[in-house]
């Protein structure tokens, strides 16, 4: 299994009726992954002030992010990936390494023993932050494909993208709140150079246009403004119903100063 990728991703929100054109289309040209389709369950790690996704977020030239995955629900003998995916200039650079769940606990801790240089390179990374924590938990439903005569081109479709804040643990299933539309597909294009003609010719033709969609910058977008609705909800409404809801310890999470310290 590949273990380091740089590559350009570019990435479209497509209809299912625009898939299967496209499906139709790529035939010539793609071969289905050997693994066939599969569900990509991953947790995010971040500092405790969200420092990864709120830098993320504010498209700088380079980024990274660390998480680590699994393909469907791991069992508790099952080796995870621990990933650490930079992008810098517009190209992605992905180091992968394979090690047990408790092993990568240990390592996002900041107390990795790292045994080769992907994993020394994850340490480093790992303890400039001084240590990471479990942030979010997403997963989708994904279907592969690669060039007949060149496995660095690849297509994948992405259906279902769902995420979570509590229980950031890749045994516990891969239920979670939706964050692409119905009847949406995530389409990415991974690649290290120009895409084929045949692909140009058929996304001009359909007037589809390369999109930004980070999962984890969408599902983090997602829960703030979930939280802020909560936060200016409970602030409209009659004083004895504010005074009843901020005694529940289950909110005190949520008063407005903690909101703004998130947002900031």
């Amino acid at each position: 299994m590949q273990l380091t990728f740089k590559r350009y991703e570019i990435k479209y929100q497509i209809t299912e009726e625009q898939c299967a054109r496209l499906m139709h289309a790529m035939s010539a040209y793609m071969v289905p992954d050997q693994y066939g389709p599969s569900t990509v369950c991953n947790v995010y790690y971040d500092t405790p002030t969200s420092l990864l996704i709120r830098r993320s977020l504010e498209k700088p030239l380079y980024k990274e992010k660390v998480r680590v995955r699994s393909y469907g629900t791991p069992s508790a003998d099952q080796d995870v990936f621990l990933e650490l995916k930079k992008k810098s200039d517009g190209v992605v650079y992905k180091r992968r390494a394979t090690m047990s769940a408790s092993r990568a606990e240990q390592f996002l801790a900041g107390n990795g023993d790292p045994q080769n240089q992907i994993e020394r390179e994850l340490d480093f990374s790992i303890k400039r932050y001084g240590g990471l924590v479990p942030a979010t938990y997403i997963a989708y439903d994904r279907v592969a494909y690669y060039a007949a005569h060149d496995h660095e081109f690849r297509m994948t479709f992405d259906r279902r993208v769902r995420y979570r804040t509590e229980g950031l643990d890749l045994a516990l299933g891969d239920a979670g709140t939706q964050i692409l539309p119905d009847g949406k597909v995530l389409l990415e294009v991974k690649c290290d150079g120009a895409m084929p003609l045949w692909l140009v010719k058929f996304l001009s033709a359909e007037r589809i246009f390369k999109t930004s969609f980070s999962k984890y910058g969408t599902a983090y977008q997602t829960r703030l403004a979930h939280s802020l609705r909560e936060s200016r909800r409970r602030q409209s409404a009659p004083v004895f119903e504010r005074e009843r809801v901020s005694s529940l310890p289950a909110y005190r999470h949520m008063a407005p100063a903690h909101l703004k310290a998130a947002v900031a």
